[in-house]
């Protein structure tokens, strides 16, 4: 087994297909192959499964990859601290649930880190996806909240997939309105209030369950839904229909904009905004760097 062996199953891992991958790697596919098929025969497993519509990890290949990406990040590291001349391009993956204030740590993370040569990746993506970057070692962190209606059923998944949850903060619910929103310069508002207006969530794909939302209090029943995939979306059609989103409270103008508010949602609940690891994985300097700079960003009422 050799560390090109490995760099070449993360990459075909990655990239989903073996034409993709050979051409970020400059290996021709037949070599490629080859590789991979020799390192399959070497450790007796078979870390993908080969079918019509083309390559998909196998079960052991999932925690084959998990290994094999520690190792690579530990090489990495000898490598920068010893080849003393010899720059290494940093890398760093972050997976969240859509906060602004997880763009502005990973801002941070830039400025810091970024050097000549750097390959970071922060992803707002689904619920699910943010469990499956992290238990799959694709992304050192996680970001997504639990509450007394979802904490059961993600705690299991987390524990099946040998995950952590660190609590960064709570935070009573609030709405996110435009300031043309009648409710815009209420104090307080109750559900109630929010009847005649659109509610807007975050369409959570396949994975569409209740406990995924990223919106609390998401089995209310309302007569205006409207789901979304990204933050600007959500936002722009906060501003355009009146609609509403149900959220932390945590709001960055500078992202956001300056025509959305935040206002306290009369309603019992807390958000338990975490970290999520691995278990198996140490974490690097830039992710704890990452972490201390998020609290800068978290102010809640």
């Amino acid at each position: 087994m050799t560390l090109q062996q490995l760099k070449y199953v993360v990459a075909v891992a990655d990239k989903g297909t073996i034409s993709k991958a050979s051409k970020e790697l400059f290996v021709s596919q037949p070599s490629l192959t080859n590789a991979i098929r020799e390192l399959e025969k070497e450790m007796n497993i078979s870390i993908f499964n080969r079918t019509n519509k083309g390559t998909v990890v196998s079960q052991e290949g999932e925690k084959f990859l998990r290994y094999a990406r520690q190792v690579l990040e530990q090489a990495s590291l000898l490598e920068s601290a010893f080849k003393g001349n010899v720059k290494q391009k940093k890398s760093f993956c972050v997976s969240t649930q859509h906060y602004s204030f997880a763009v502005n740590a990973f801002v941070d993370l830039i400025k810091k880190y970024g050097e000549d040569e750097y390959d970071f990746s922060l992803r707002e993506t689904e619920t699910y996806e943010v469990i499956d970057d992290v238990a799959k070692m694709k992304s050192e962190l996680g970001i997504v909240y639990l509450n007394s209606f979802n904490e059961k059923a993600l705690g299991k998944i987390f524990k099946s997939n040998n995950l952590k949850f660190t609590e960064l903060f709570t935070a009573n619910p609030h709405i996110f309105v435009s300031t043309s929103n009648p409710l815009a310069n209420k104090k307080s508002v109750k559900m109630k209030d929010l009847a005649p207006y659109p509610y807007l969530s975050y369409e959570q794909g396949e994975h569409n369950s209740f406990y995924y939302s990223e919106e609390i209090f998401s089995t209310e029943e309302r007569l205006k839904n409207i789901r979304v995939t990204d933050r600007a979306t959500l936002f722009n059609l906060l501003i355009g229909l009146n609609g509403y989103t149900v959220c932390s409270g945590v709001i960055d103008s500078s992202l956001n904009g300056e025509n959305i508010v935040s206002i306290p949602l009369d309603k019992e609940g807390v958000m338990r905004v975490g970290i999520l690891t691995h278990n198996d994985i140490i974490q690097s300097e830039m992710a704890q760097y990452y972490i201390n700079s998020l609290s800068k960003y978290i102010n809640v009422e």
